[in-house]
């Protein structure tokens, strides 16, 4: 039947390695996942759809009184709370790095799935050292 097109999977936003490198709490496991797959970052404004260039705007957490900034990185969208921006991305390892490699000096901590189930927290850092290794 020529023509007939085939529907694609649906782009799951998880990475399942890193879930399990949470649960674990094991830092080479963690290193490796995020060198391995993809992230899943709070957007404030999603990418355009026909801009592949285009990969949103990255959402951060300042504490108001310290003026500190957090990068929130999550193992699934169905990890990150409610009360972040609704958008997510799915960023592979090389954004990462770039994006810490950008904003090192702004970021003062990174959160992996900060409100659970299994939470972890580096120096941005430690998680450039990760992905470089």
């Amino acid at each position: 039947m020529a023509g007939k097109k085939r529907a694609k999977a649906p782009l799951e936003f998880r990475n399942p390695q890193l879930a399990d490198a949470l649960q674990t709490q094991d830092m080479a496991a963690l290193a490796f996942a995020l060198r391995h797959g993809p992230t899943v970052v709070p957007l404030m404004r999603a990418g355009q759809r026909d801009d592949p260039r285009d990969a949103g705007e990255v959402w951060t957490y300042r504490n108001a009184e310290t003026g500190e900034v957090a990068l929130l990185l999550f193992s699934d969208a169905a990890h990150k709370p409610a009360a972040l921006p609704p958008a997510v991305g799915l960023q592979s390892p090389a954004w990462l790095r770039a994006f810490l490699g950008a904003h090192a000096e702004e970021i003062t901590t990174v959160f992996f799935d900060i409100a659970g189930p299994h939470p972890m927290q580096a120096a941005p850092a430690d998680v450039i050292a990760a992905l470089d290794a």
